[in-house]
Parts: structure tokens; sequence; C-alpha cells
């Protein structure tokens, strides 16, 4: 127990020290952070554009948010994993089905970590993926439209934490469970989890044209907790990292039983070796339920399908191709420099930095320098493998990025801090305060093996005093940093949106010229679409009501409704004819039960009324679109459930 209270203090002692400071009062700081040249560098103009896109991880509001840098400008939240009100994700009917899972409708979850495709190694800016910690998921983010177009759930998972990262040339988003569980899942007890739990491993490929997701082979490995992951890259093309931790295989108090071991270990994986397995018939396909949901631009709905088996490897069959390295101590991050030499690891209970050579790796494995195995699986001798250290002095090393100059950036969550150390020599060249509690940090392209390195932002766990006051619930602090000169330079905070994990920035030259701007009406091939207002109706079929309205400004069509019955189920299939961009409207029905929608221009989406009440009820549009925007409304009569009167619609009479 010693040991418990040594951490406890360790991980506490800065956030007490930091609660109090700053003026929580409101009032300006005369002694501010930033001078005026710094102020400078991130202010963009007004209708000037930012340099880079930032995609920031959400957290536990289960979205992506996307900012501008340097200016910090939010300028859209992208609904991922979680229903969203603001546009009807999750809630239309053509939405709802990128929810579900097999364990049935989930409205939100936890996103960690985005990663943007590549092609050689660089960023090519067509999708971005992101997991869902929590109902293991992957999702594939459309960077033409900015709306999610695919999630495939991840089974044999829990907690899907070390996901996710992609291969060089996009051949592989990687999934690996954070949590071990009994594989397949039973009933048994969870104290004989040693030995019985293991930890699943998910090579997700990816279709060149598409990117369309199909989980290609799932590596069962310990029961261990596999926490982060990195790409090999360069000459380290073909393998994959996994840090874990808790190689003690505890079941309960983790901050102290997984904390024991002196060192846990980075899995090295050869998925290449694995492809040849499974080339020559190896592997073994197993019952299981996960759903995969793509979503149609042409159609603008979503199908859900459930898949039923998945290929399973066991790693003591694949001589070659998995190895562990032991890494002091309970690694946290696993990082991988731009030209695959180097493979660091983060132990978030070590000041030091741990850094392997990816060519002393593969002279270890090819002169079989062991030192023992675990489950099977050969352990690399430590310093057989080891490149360096780097004594930085901090304390509770997390994430490192890479500025593509020969340096790198490791940010420490305890001591509060952002370490500059030159590859190769492990020099420490800078350091610079973070507030407060930095998790990761990100470089643009700083995870590729080109990055773009002009700024760093870290994504910090604790925000205290540095904005105004908002109750007791704060969001997040994000710091830029200016690092193209030698030393770091704090320029600018901004807020974030739930809670930021990671984030993955691209230069706007690549995102925006391709960004579309409408969907067009004539290419709309929704079952339900509205193309020609003369197609307008509203047909019953039982107690099932389905209306086919057009919008534009400033009208509905059909905007008077009659017929409707108290027990209805309307549906309000509804298509924008507007043609220009930045044109979309709303929709919102008096006791909808549900969302509102809002939809872009040639799109159609459905929304499912269900009257309770008998009487004359008005709709809108919600989005603020012309002069006459008051005027864009429409009314329908509800009769009671046994009234006669026959449905009638009409416009302007």
């Amino acid at each position: 127990m010693k040991k418990y209270f040594y951490y406890l203090a360790a991980a506490l002692g800065p956030i007490l020290l930091l609660s109090g400071c700053g003026d929580q009062n409101g009032k300006a700081s005369s002694n501010g952070a930033l001078a005026s040249n710094n102020a400078e560098k991130v202010y963009v103009a007004p209708g000037e554009h930012d340099e880079f896109y930032a995609f920031m991880s959400g957290g536990y509001s289960g979205n992506v948010t996307v900012y501008g840098l340097p200016s910090g400008r939010m300028f859209k939240e992208i609904p991922v994993f979680s229903q969203f009100p603001t546009n009807g994700y999750g809630y239309s009917e053509e939405t709802k089905p990128m929810l579900e899972t097999s364990f049935g409708f989930i409205p939100t979850d936890d996103s960690h970590h985005p990663d943007i495709s590549q092609t050689n190694g660089e960023l090519d800016g067509r999708w971005l993926f992101i997991n869902g910690n929590n109902t293991p998921r992957i999702a594939r983010i459309d960077l033409k439209t900015f709306e999610t177009a695919e999630i495939i759930e991840v089974p044999n998972s829990a907690g899907n934490h070390s996901s996710s990262y992609i291969t060089e040339n996009s051949e592989y988003v990687v999934a690996g469970t954070r949590f071990s569980v009994p594989i397949p899942q039973r009933d048994m007890p969870i104290k004989d989890y040693k030995g019985n739990f293991k930890g699943a491993l998910s090579f997700i490929s990816v279709e060149p044209e598409t990117g369309r997701m199909d989980i290609k082979f799932q590596l069962i490995m310990p029961g261990f907790n596999y926490d982060l992951s990195h790409p090999g890259r360069g000459k380290s093309h073909g393998w994959f990292f996994f840090t874990t931790y808790n190689t003690e295989e505890a079941n309960s108090l983790l901050e102290v039983n997984a904390s024991q071991n002196d060192k846990d270990f980075i899995a090295a994986v050869n998925w290449k070796k694995i492809e040849e397995y499974i080339e020559n018939g190896g592997g073994t396909m197993v019952p299981a339920n996960y759903t995969h949901n793509v979503y149609s631009d042409e159609t603008h709905s979503a199908t859900s399908t459930m898949k039923k088996e998945v290929l399973t490897i066991d790693p003591t069959k694949v001589p070659g191709a998995i190895f562990f390295m032991p890494t002091p101590k309970s690694p946290h991050g696993v990082d991988v420099n731009p030209t695959g030499d180097y493979i660091i690891g983060n132990g978030k209970l070590s000041a030091d930095l741990t850094v392997f050579s990816f060519d002393k790796m593969i002279a270890a494995i090819d002169g079989k320098k062991y030192d023992g195995e675990a489950y099977g699986i050969p352990i690399l001798k430590f310093e057989d493998v080891l490149a360096g250290q780097v004594k930085s002095g901090g304390l509770g090393p997390l994430h490192t990025e890479f500025d593509g100059k020969g340096n790198a950036y490791t940010t420490f969550f305890i001591s509060s801090e952002v370490v500059k150390w030159k590859v190769g020599t492990w020099e420490v060249i800078d350091r610079k305060p973070t507030f407060y509690s930095v998790g990761h940090c990100m470089i643009p392209g700083g995870n590729s093996a080109k990055p773009f390195g002009k700024y760093l932002v870290s994504m910090n766990k604790i925000t205290k005093d540095r904005y105004l006051p908002t109750g007791p619930e704060l969001e997040h602090s994000a710091q830029l940093y200016d690092i193209s000169g030698d030393k770091m330079e704090l320029i600018y905070d901004f807020p974030t949106h739930g809670e930021p994990h990671y984030a993955a920035a691209i230069p706007a030259s690549i995102l925006a010229p391709k960004s579309q701007k409408i969907y067009k009406l004539a290419e709309n091939e929704h079952p339900f679409a509205t193309k020609n207002v003369s197609d307008a109706r509203v047909v019953r079929e039982g107690n099932e009501v389905h209306v086919y309205m057009a919008m534009i400004r400033s009208h509905f069509t059909p905007d008077n409704i009659e017929g409707i019955k108290v027990g209805d189920k309307v549906y309000f299939h509804i298509t924008n004819h507007e043609q220009d961009f930045d044109v979309p409207h709303g929709f919102m029905m008096i006791g909808q039960q549900n969302s509102g929608l809002l939809i872009m221009p040639g799109q159609t989406k459905t929304s499912v009324w269900e009257p309770k009440q008998e009487g004359v009820w008005p709709f809108y549009c919600t989005d603020f679109c012309s002069a006459l925007h008051q005027e864009m409304q429409g009314y329908v009569r509800v009769s009671p459930a046994s009234s006669n009167i026959d449905l009638s619609w009409s416009l302007g009479e």
C-alpha cells in the first residue's frame, strides 16, 4: 500500500498546487503570458482563412470537432457515434442505422484518436478515422463532405483504445482492445482473469478507392491491457507497435496491482508476415456478431448489416510475427519517428523516455536474443533493442510527436509540460509548461513521414483558471505553441469541446479545394425524394402517412395538410431544392419526440411525428434562410382516430 500512496501523491500533487492558481472573478490579468507579437501570429483577419484544419476527438461527446489553426476557431462538430440534434444525425430515419450495434441502438460513445489517411506515409486528406472507445467501433469520415460515411463494430473487444491508427498507405486502420475479456464472451468468475482473458488486436482493411472497411483479421493476444499503438513507416513499414500495461493481469485495484512490474511491453507485430500466413490458409474463422453501417451520398441514407464471423489468428502459430519489447513503466503512448528508425515508449510511471532502435530489434530477432517468453511470444532482451533514453527530468510522459526537422516533443502529464528533444542524441533542447496536466500533443502531420513542423497543440486535461468560470463544469483547454524556431513559444489558448484525447491536422490547401458545397438534386437517389414540386403529395398506408415534401426559399410544398389522425405515424420526407452553397433549411414540428432536421441543398431527410392530440399544429423552418424566413411555415390538422376526413394537401389555396 505504500507504493499506492506514493503514486497517488505524485499524481495529485501538481493538481492540488494548481487549484489555487489564477483569478476566478472574471478580472483580466495584467501579466498575461502572450506578448502582442504572439497575438499577431494567431490573428486571422476577417474574411481570411486558417492555414490548417485540426480535427479533435470529442471524448465523451462521441463526436469530432473541427478547428482552424492558428486561430483556434471551431468550424464544425461532426456527429459520429452520438445522436446530434443540431442536424438530426442519429434521429432521422436515414441516419439511425449508423448507430446500430450488436447491442442494439447505441446513441453515444467515447471518441479518442483521429487519424488521417495516408499515401506513401504522407497525409492525403481523403478520410479521417476515429475510434469509439466504449462500444468498440471504428468510423470513417469523408473529408469531402465532413460527414460520417461508415462505422464498423469491432467484436471480441472492450475499451477500443489503442485505435484508430493508419498504416502508411492506408492498407489498414488498426484497433486494439484496452480491456481484455473472455473470448468468446461467456459467464465466468472475474477472479479467473489471469490466463483466461484475452486481448484482440484488429486489423481492418481499407479499400483503396472507396475507403470501405472490412475486418481482415484479429490477433488474439495475452490478457494484458493494450493502451495505444502506431504503425511503422519507412524502413519499419509492415510492422505495428502496441503498448501494454497490466502485464500482471490484475482484475482489481489496478492503480496498485497493475503497477508492480518494473517493465511492461511494447508488442511488435509484423502484419505482412501474418498476411502471408493467411494467404497460405492460416487462421480460424469464429462466430462473432458485429454491425457494419454505411452511409450513401447518393441515397442520403445509411444501411446496417450484421456480420456473423471473423478471422482470428493465434500468435503462437505464426513464428517470427509477434515479439515483446520490455518497456518501463506502464507505457501509455508508443510513437514512431518519421523515418521509421525509432520506436518511443512513453512510460507514464517513468521519468525517462525509452527509445528502441528498429534496426536493433531486427538484429535481435535474427539473432534470437530472447529474454524468455510470455504465453509463447518471445521477449526481446531490453539492452539489445535499446537505442537510448531521454533523461528528461519530467514526470508522467504520455505522448510524442515529431516536427520533421529531427526533433521530438513529449508531453508530461504530472509535471504539466512539453519537452523538446533531439532524435539520435536524446538531448533535451527545450521545455515549456502547459496549463494544466497535458495529455496528448499534436503537430500537423506529426505522426506521419512528412510532418508540418510549424505548430504544436497541447490538449490539456485540467482548465482551472484559463478562462472565465462557467460553474463547476468547464470545457477543456488547448494551447498552441509556435515551434518554428529553436525554442517553443506559447502563443494562444482556446477552449475545446468534450474531452479531446488526440487530434490530427492537415494543411487547408489539401482539403479546402475539394470540399463539397452542395448535393446535386438531379443525382438524388433517395427513394422518398421529391425532386419536382409537382411530385409533392401525401400518401396513407394504414396508420402510416408519408408526406413527400419539397422546400425552397421561403415555403414548403405542401404547407397545409389535413386528414391526419391521432395515432398515425407521419413520415415527413423533405427534400431541399436549393442548389446554392450554404443555404440549408431546417424542419421542426410541434410535439416532435425526436429531433429537428437540418437539410443541405439537394438532400432528402426524414423525420417521424406521431400526433397525440387533436388540433391544428404548425411546423416551420429552423434555419434562417431569407428575409421571409419567418413566413416559411405550415400546418397539419389532426383529427380524432375515428375520423373519416380524407387526406388533402395544398400550397397557396
